[in-house]
């Protein structure tokens, strides 16, 4: 993910692989998963479970580029964030792919969806709210809302969603997250937090006979970082920056 750093404090690859029957749970069969895993990338040594049945092995965090991945009971997820290239990241992401029908028994005819997500993080200690409307508008057809005496911007978190084929089977998502409330907009007492722009490229069901894992991810990788580059780079992640250093 080679500049990707220019354009944001933090930005990260992030894979997700859904499933439509409950991911095995015993100790056993877990155990052995991160085991199998930790081999292959041996820095990845903090293992440790949450109050949701979710388990996770990640790197240490102290120098801001890290790599970690996790179970749920029905998703196997890994995320690369700050990593030094995009290569770099998409090999975290295609071993687990890999490994997962041998070591989670996740067959072709399991998968409900498979998506890659590229995620964008910009620290700002202010109205996130009002730097996405300044950076990136909004909807024509809302602007004589906020000409209405007295009111003030609470969420402006736009999403779109496309379809990337006939059959709607692989999608684009783009969408925000702002952690403005309506406390710190009463106050004026803003914390320094993260405001974050996402793209996810998506594909539901099932995969055929002579498709596998790693080369739907491949495609689906390829699809995420065309799209950033193409569309994310210009319209959404240089006017936010641009937006937050005239704060």
């Amino acid at each position: 993910m080679e500049g990707y750093g220019a354009y944001s404090d933090d930005f990260y690859l992030n894979m997700t692989l859904g499933t439509e029957m409950d991911l095995p749970e015993n100790r056993e069969t877990v155990l052995h998963h991160f085991e199998q895993f930790k081999r292959r990338f041996p820095t990845l040594q903090n293992f440790y479970s949450r109050e949701s049945n979710e388990y996770v092995l990640e790197e240490e965090k102290e120098h801001g580029t890290y790599r970690w991945t996790s179970i749920e009971s029905r998703r196997v997820n890994s995320g690369a964030v700050n990593p030094p290239s995009f290569e770099a990241a998409t090999e975290l992401h295609r071993t687990l792919l890999e490994m997962v029908p041998y070591t989670l028994s996740v067959s072709p005819l399991d998968c409900e969806s498979l998506s890659v997500t590229m995620g964008f993080d910009f620290t700002f200690r202010g109205d996130q709210n009002e730097v996405m409307h300044e950076a990136l508008g909004i909807l024509p057809g809302f602007d004589k809302l906020l000409e209405m005496p007295n009111s003030r911007l609470l969420c402006h978190e736009p999403t779109i969603q496309l379809a990337l084929d006939d059959d709607c089977r692989t999608q684009c998502r783009v969408s925000f997250e702002t952690r403005t409330t309506a406390y710190h907009v009463r106050t004026r007492d803003f914390p320094e937090d993260q405001l974050s722009a996402y793209l996810t490229v998506r594909r539901y069901d099932s995969l055929s006979s002579d498709e596998d894992y790693v080369t739907e991810f491949d495609r689906l990788a390829t699809l995420c970082r065309e799209l950033v580059d193409g569309y994310m780079v210009a319209n959404v992640l240089r006017p936010l920056q641009q937006a937050i250093a005239l704060k």
